[in-house]
């Protein structure tokens, strides 16, 4: 197994710490006492496939899932005991982006703002601006259940930038996008990474060379490397991201 770390995410002051989160279903491990930190300007993508724990570790560091051990921390806050500051500062794309179907997106998305806590000018501001930031326009007066699942997906995207937050987690952001869609949000992400710390888990390796500055790849609940994409290619002669990812997560399935 080859682990690498980068000094530079520790060395400055972190947005996103996690210390040996662990997550165990009885007696299995979904999530092995994975510690890394994420800085601001940074974009992880967090790699690994189905099964390796990558939704179960967004869904602890959202504060959605109780760890059975470790914490973690979004701009200094403890998910768990200091929960409601977390989530201010934190816009979450979890896994299908659960909404209400029957609501039209702008309405959608204007319950999303209130439940923020805007309201009058501000609240439709924040709403067209989200809109705007996901190409959603045409879209505003239609319902969500008629969306496909690309658009569904940026409607999903849409209520994590709402309330521009410093730290994004966003679950396979591109899901289900065709590659128009795939590349506006790609690009959207590329704009935004100056300002704020992103972590996006994915399986999609083009989308890890296209908006990354920094990967983990996951496996069996555990973290077999961390390193720049460039960096991971040239672990393997073919200088080729899948072939590094098949090479890491088959090794960790064989154990």
């Amino acid at each position: 197994m080859v682990t690498t770390r980068l000094g530079a995410a520790s060395d400055q002051l972190a947005s996103i710490e996690i210390e040996g989160l662990t997550k165990r279903f009885g007696a299995f491990t979904a999530v092995d006492n994975v510690s890394f930190k994420v800085r601001k300007g940074e974009v992880l993508g967090f790699l690994g496939p189905n099964g390796a724990g990558k939704s179960t570790t967004m869904r602890m560091l959202a504060g959605f899932m109780i760890p059975t051990a470790g914490t973690a921390h979004i701009e200094g806050h403890d998910v768990q005991t200091d929960s409601v500051a977390a989530r201010r500062v934190l816009g979450y794309l979890p896994e299908g982006a659960p909404t209400y179907p029957e609501m039209s997106v702008e309405g959608f998305l204007r319950f999303c703002a209130r439940v923020r806590g805007f309201s009058g000018s501000e609240l439709t501001d924040r709403v067209d601006h989200a809109l705007g930031l996901t190409t959603l326009q045409g879209v505003r007066l239609q319902a969500v259940e008629t969306l496909s699942k690309g658009f569904k997906r940026r409607v999903g995207l849409a209520q994590a930038l709402l309330h521009d937050p410093a730290v994004l987690v966003l679950d396979e952001p591109t899901d289900g996008m065709d590659p128009n869609q795939k590349h506006q949000v790609r690009k959207l992400i590329r704009s935004m990474a100056p300002d704020k710390a992103i972590i996006i888990s994915t399986h999609i390796l083009e989308e890890v060379d296209a908006v990354c500055t920094r990967a983990i790849v996951l496996s069996a609940g555990r973290i077999v490397a961390d390193a720049t994409p460039q960096e991971l290619a040239g672990w393997h002669p073919s200088g080729e991201l899948d072939e590094v990812f098949r090479a890491l997560t088959m090794e960790g399935e064989a154990e």
